[in-house]
């Protein structure tokens, strides 16, 4: 069965392959699919942008979708940089977005975080649901580590060891993150239907 992933980061759709094509899914991101589309993301929560996101690639596909809004949400930054993680502060670059939130950090000592994925899914009648994942942590000192994408050289799990994301093997981080707990639900879910 075909399954559009509604991305253009290729580390989020190689995640999704590796997860999705063992269960007999034919996956591509949605540049592969030749959709070329950049979706605003106007919603005010990680649900209502995922749905905005799957809801536009399922209206030009007709086939499954899977779309999620992630973000990384840091309490002593009163919870940024949130939905805004993929473009904080207007920033161009991962390593310029993870220095500000090492900036922001720099002489508090509460340095815990989390990252929150909601998945939604939309299977080939046009049925939409929605999983959501969360992956406690906190945030080092300083970058660490080249595997993963985004926040993951400077987050550190609870089950991470004292290591960064970025310093783990990318098989964890594909069983353990936020996005894996929000997949772990859509894998139940797709099959039990």
């Amino acid at each position: 069965m075909k399954l559009i992933i509604a991305s253009k980061n290729k580390g989020k759709i190689r995640e999704y392959k590796d997860i999705f094509e063992p269960l007999g899914f034919q996956v591509y991101g949605q540049d592969e699919a030749n959709i070329h589309l950049d979706v605003e993301e106007t919603g005010t929560t990680f649900e209502q942008n995922a749905a905005l996101k799957a809801r536009a690639i399922y209206k030009l596909s007709h086939c499954c979708v899977i779309s999620d809004d992630s973000g990384l949400e840091v309490e002593a930054l009163g919870g940024e940089p949130g939905l805004y993680s993929a473009r904080y502060k207007g920033l161009q670059t991962e390593h310029e977005r993870r220095m500000a939130v090492l900036k922001g950090l720099e002489g508090k000592e509460n340095r815990n975080a989390r990252f929150v994925t909601c998945i939604c899914f939309i299977d080939e009648t046009g049925e939409e649901h929605l999983f959501t994942g969360i992956w406690n942590g906190v945030i080092a000192e300083k970058e660490e580590g080249t595997n993963g994408f985004g926040y993951d050289p400077i987050f550190i799990s609870g089950d991470g060891d004292g290591k960064t994301t970025a310093s783990l093997p990318l098989s964890f981080k594909e069983t353990h993150s936020h996005r894996a707990k929000a997949v772990k639900k859509l894998i139940a879910y797709l099959q039990a239907r």
